[in-house]
């Protein structure tokens, strides 16, 4: 597949699939993420095992990037789970990021538009992801691409590496 990512998206924004030479500007993007969460960033050691886990033999998960004519704008991480009863694949979205900068300018939408139509590609039965209920400006963004909200499910977490 040609790195570079021919959708429908505003002009002069380009995606694409990264490369490991994008490591040290997509870890530049997820301390700007966790900035945002007011969370701390993955320390040295996690990021290696990050890109370890993007581009090593055997990758875990995919990014794709946005760029603003030129500049490195947002990113989306991906990968794929199961759907016993539907037997079929569900793309998840572990995480969607721009930076404030470039917000209102359709990056985020072409990055999310982007990644719904890799899931169909893929013949996924399933698009999700997870909200933190403060964003309500993702929110907000989700319902205008036509997302609903699952009320009937609750997310459950154990954290297996002594973090919260």
């Amino acid at each position: 597949m040609a790195n570079h990512i021919h959708a429908d998206q505003p002009t002069g924004i380009t995606l694409r699939r990264a490369t490991p030479e994008d490591a040290p500007a997509i870890g530049n993007l997820i301390v700007a993420l966790a900035d945002f969460e007011k969370l701390p960033p993955p320390d040295e050691s996690a990021q290696e095992r990050l890109f370890k886990d993007a581009f090593g033999p055997h990758p875990r998960f995919e990014i794709f990037l946005a760029e603003v004519d030129g500049t490195l704008a947002g990113y989306a991480f991906v990968f794929e789970t199961y759907s016993t009863f539907l037997a079929l694949p569900t793309l998840y979205l572990e995480d969607l990021f721009v930076l404030p900068e470039f917000r209102g300018r359709r990056v985020g939408r072409a990055l999310f538009q982007h990644c719904k139509q890799e899931a169909i590609r893929r013949g996924c039965g399933r698009y999700e992801w997870a909200v933190l209920d403060w964003n309500t400006h993702a929110i907000e963004f989700y319902k205008r691409q036509g997302a609903k909200h699952l009320h009937d499910w609750h997310v459950y977490r154990i954290d297996l590496t002594g973090g919260s």
